[in-house]
């Protein structure tokens, strides 16, 4: 017997809800972390997104070199987040 059976068997749920909700939980956690990054990010540049920080930095707001590495922190925690919310609604 596996260890999810065990915990399944244990708290009277079968075992593919247990993954199911587990799986949820993780995905949830990780959306919140996703998008505290994404809070500080929009609060150091007093911008909504990344499309907004690109324009920032296009009229000269923010300088490329003080910028260059936070925007593709950026466009990627945004990818991250649009995917795991994706991964949910599948859920």
């Amino acid at each position: 017997m596996t260890v999810i059976d065990r915990v399944a068997k244990e708290f009277h749920m079968k075992p593919k809800e247990l993954l199911k909700e587990s799986l949820k939980t993780y995905l949830e956690k990780r959306l919140s972390k996703v998008e505290a990054d994404i809070f500080l990010l929009v609060k150091k540049y007093g911008v909504k997104d990344v499309f907004e920080f690109d324009l920032k930095v296009r009229e000269g707001f923010v300088s490329e070199n003080e910028g260059y590495e936070d925007y593709f922190t950026f466009d990627n925690l945004e990818a991250e987040r649009e995917k795991i919310k994706k991964f949910l609604e599948k859920l």
